[in-house]
């Protein structure tokens, strides 16, 4: 559901009443799920959830790349994302909490206050959403006209080009079409679900730091350091990312790191090494604010274009989740040997994907080069670019000829 959403959400304009209206139902679907009774009710709330879950975090990617250049994106979205490392840190925690002191409270069982209680927290987040988000930069209406100038020039200026869609109710269509037409897009899909793929392990935290020997308690203590280390070196990574300007190296380097941190883990038997193991292969969380800017870079007009490649490309990455879990056997315990080779493995086609998008991204600004000469003659399509520019910005042909000048991809 998450092209469909985006395109949708790209097309209304209107983030704040979007985001919040579905984060709301989100919240309300969880609480209702407290109520089911059979196998059947918890398979169809679980469906809904995906429904309803649908629209948030690719809109929130979409949402981030309507307002910040291509230069401030990777710091902005791993702050987003350091919401879900922190989630990992202490979600455990809270969910253990809830678990332990609310069993048989007014006559419901512990799941029952969990879904309670996380949902309701989940509406009213919705319900503020809706009232304190600002809108895109073009349809915010506190904003002033020189305001809404201002923060359009920003993008249009970065972007070669002014951040709309050509008119019509069928640009979130061709938008699509564009999005899937771009090998950019499949190349980021495969890298991003090989990220997603060898992060699978967030999902077994717990179980992993059992295998040092202590109690439940303690192991789920354990959990939340590695998390806030990335939490505040993903910030920092992403700075350094953005003020260098370079999105593949920024990428690759984390992940020899994680395979280190894998073949430890697979081989030590030992608390030190084991444990210390935790703190490399949680570098697999330093690339996704990466990839997120990266997304936007590489795929940064027209607006509804960019919706649906960040879109399909979470989709994909997050479809990791269906088949990653089989891979940690119960009998290969404590060393989970298949599923942390499993990990090594997506790592590595990880790099190949970078790669590729690397040369495929220098290939496309030797393009851009050439189009700079005065005497290369413009296609019909160009003019129709420029013109759109052109007019958005008010300014002449001449002048959106100039400010198309200069742009780069970022690699």
């Amino acid at each position: 559901m998450q092209v469909p959403s985006n395109l949708l959400m790209n097309h209304m304009g209107r983030p704040s009443l979007y985001l919040g209206f579905w984060t709301t139902a989100w919240g309300l679907v969880s609480c209702l799920t407290s109520q089911v009774k059979t196998p059947g009710g918890i398979i169809a709330c679980r469906f809904i959830l995906g429904l309803v879950e649908a629209p948030f975090f690719a809109g929130v990617l979409f949402y981030l790349s309507k307002w910040y250049t291509k230069k401030e994106l990777n710091v902005r979205m791993s702050i987003f994302y350091s919401g879900s490392l922190l989630s990992g840190a202490f979600g455990n925690l809270i969910a253990a909490g809830i678990l332990s002191g609310l069993a048989g409270k007014r006559g419901l069982a512990a799941w029952q206050w969990l879904y309670i209680i996380e949902g309701s927290i989940t509406m009213f987040i919705g319900l503020l959403i809706m009232v304190i988000l600002p809108d895109f930069p073009n349809t915010w209406r506190r904003l002033t006209g020189e305001m809404k100038r201002v923060a359009n020039r920003r993008l249009a200026i970065e972007g070669a080009e002014a951040d709309v869609d050509e008119g019509g109710g069928m640009s979130q269509i061709r938008g699509m079409v564009l999005a899937f037409k771009d090998p950019k897009t499949y190349l980021l899909a495969i890298a991003y679900h090989c990220q997603t793929g060898a992060a699978g392990f967030q999902n077994f935290f717990p179980t992993l730091t059992a295998t040092l020997g202590y109690n439940h308690i303690i192991s789920l203590l354990l959990v939340a350091p590695p998390y806030v280390f990335m939490t505040v070196y993903s910030l920092i990574h992403s700075m350094v990312s953005d003020r260098v300007g370079n999105r593949f190296w920024f990428f690759l380097y984390p992940i020899p790191i994680t395979i280190v941190g894998f073949i430890i883990f697979m081989t030590a038997h030992h608390f030190g090494p084991l444990y210390f193991s935790f703190f490399l292969i949680i570098f697999v969380f330093a690339q996704n604010g990466t990839i997120y800017a990266w997304i936007s870079n590489a795929i940064p007009r027209p607006p509804a274009k960019r919706a649906a490649a960040l879109a399909f490309v979470n989709s994909v990455g997050n479809a990791a989740s269906i088949w990653t879990p089989f891979t940690y056997i119960p009998s290969s315990a404590p060393h989970y040997r298949p599923a942390l080779g499993a990990c090594i493995a997506l790592q590595c086609i990880g790099i190949i994907c970078a790669i590729t998008l690397r040369w495929y991204l220098i290939r496309q600004n030797r393009q851009l080069e050439l189009m700079e000469q005065e005497d290369v003659t413009l296609t019909e399509k160009d003019i129709r670019k420029l013109e759109k520019t052109a007019e958005f910005e008010g300014i002449n042909m001449s002048a959106a000829r100039r400010l198309q000048k200069g742009y780069r991809y970022m690699i």
